[in-house]
């Protein structure tokens, strides 16, 4: 079975996570797609194929002969998909030959276009899968759980030797979670990559380091007729803290490895306003360095206003895991062969956001991100093609070549 034809079957299976729960899994309907894939892995020899109690599903393909003595190699992918589009009663829709041009999905009207999508033009001749525009599609990361089954599949019928593969499949990556109740000694791998990226050949290996920060802002009500002197309009002194943070270092003007801050919700009256961010920057002096001012706007604001007026806590959410994968960099330079010899030429990315893989790998299980296929995720103009994926599965296959040793 290839890749395309797992993913139409998985896209259809309802999994959207939920960011207010405090399940875990935050909902039950991730567990019928992790049923299902323990049935598909024990069908394919996987007999330790396991879902456990927290919605996690494991399995390990035992090293051929010769190869017991190399290190086990890991495969992740998130079962849920995103709360931020639909993603009941998904129909994928193949849209074969593509002509490089403007596609309608059905349900909606909606136009996927190469003027508005540039990468489409580089998909022409292949065989493009959307959903019919009333959903998201799911190959975030539906398609990169199609990808290593089909590259288990394909090391038994093929008799291809490797070392141990273990592979894992996570709820709720969506809301921040997959990682949170990882079984890292469980998992058995000494090393691992999750398949959960963009265009196929992709490589990244560098995230964001994230934080979030409230800022809190105490006011004091005059009669506005009698105020001179007296009134502290705490929405004033949020929107004077918001100015005071650069204008260009927001995300509508940031690109690459290029930091920001981010205004996420703001709410308030005069006597009492709140302001949340997040704060991102691929360079951890940098990023400390955001924090530190985003301190010292508010002491300034105290000066004037006095000692308390304005709080700032700042949480840190997660670190830049290329401190990790530095001491293990053979993870990307045999990631580079292993795409090249797919007959592609690697995109190295850093990632602007965070991954599961950078929780993993401060976790002690060090886990560069491999692309899909796919694109506009968490959205109904997602897509991805029958070919790219057919590529993600050879470049999977050559890792497990790479490390059978």
């Amino acid at each position: 079975m290839r890749a395309y034809q797992r993913l139409l079957r998985y896209a259809q299976v309802y999994t959207t996570s939920d960011p207010d729960s405090a399940c875990h899994p935050t909902t039950a309907r991730q567990l019928d797609l992790g049923r299902m894939l323990v049935e598909e892995l024990t069908a394919l020899g996987l007999a330790d194929a396991r879902l456990d109690e927290h919605g996690y599903v494991y399995a390990t393909l035992p090293a051929t002969p010769g190869c017991e003595g190399a290190k086990g190699l890991g495969f992740i992918a998130h079962m849920d998909t995103s709360p931020d589009a639909p993603g009941e009663n998904v129909k994928p829709k193949l849209h074969e030959n593509y002509d490089g041009g403007d596609v309608v999905l059905p349900a909606t009207g909606t136009v996927l276009s190469p003027k508005q999508f540039p990468f489409l033009s580089a998909m022409k001749g292949q065989t493009l899968i959307t959903s019919d525009g009333s959903t998201l599609l799911g190959a975030d990361d539906k398609a990169g759980i199609a990808e290593i089954m089909t590259m288990l599949e394909r090391l038994g019928a093929e008799h291809r030797p490797h070392g141990r593969i273990c592979v894992a499949f996570t709820p709720d990556e969506e809301v921040g979670q997959g990682a949170d109740l990882f079984d890292v000694p469980g998992f058995g791998a000494a090393y691992a990559y999750t398949v959960d990226g963009d265009d196929v050949g992709e490589i990244s290996y560098e995230n964001f380091n994230a934080a979030a920060a409230v800022v809190t802002v105490h006011g004091f009500s005059v009669h506005p007729g009698s105020a001179k002197d007296a009134m502290i309009n705490a929405q004033n002194v949020a929107m004077e803290f918001h100015q005071a943070l650069p204008a260009f270092s927001r995300p509508e003007h940031t690109e690459g490895r290029e930091g920001f801050f981010h205004l996420s919700s703001m709410m308030g009256d005069v006597t009492l306003a709140k302001l949340g961010y997040i704060i991102r920057d691929h360079d951890a002096a940098l990023f400390a360095a955001r924090k530190a001012q985003m301190q010292h706007i508010a002491a300034r604001l105290n000066d004037r206003y006095g000692a308390g007026t304005v709080e700032v806590e700042i949480t840190d959410s997660y670190r830049n895991m290329i401190d990790q994968i530095r001491p293990h960099f053979h993870l990307v330079e045999n990631a580079r062969k292993a795409i090249r010899a797919a007959g592609l030429e690697p995109i190295e990315t850093p990632v602007r956001g965070g991954t599961d893989g950078a929780t993993l790998s401060f976790m002690g299980l060090p886990c560069p991100n491999l692309g899909t296929g796919g694109f506009n995720f968490h959205g109904p103009c997602e897509c991805i093609t029958v070919e790219k994926m057919d590529a993600a599965v050879e470049i999977l296959l050559n890792l497990a070549d790479l490390y059978k040793e």
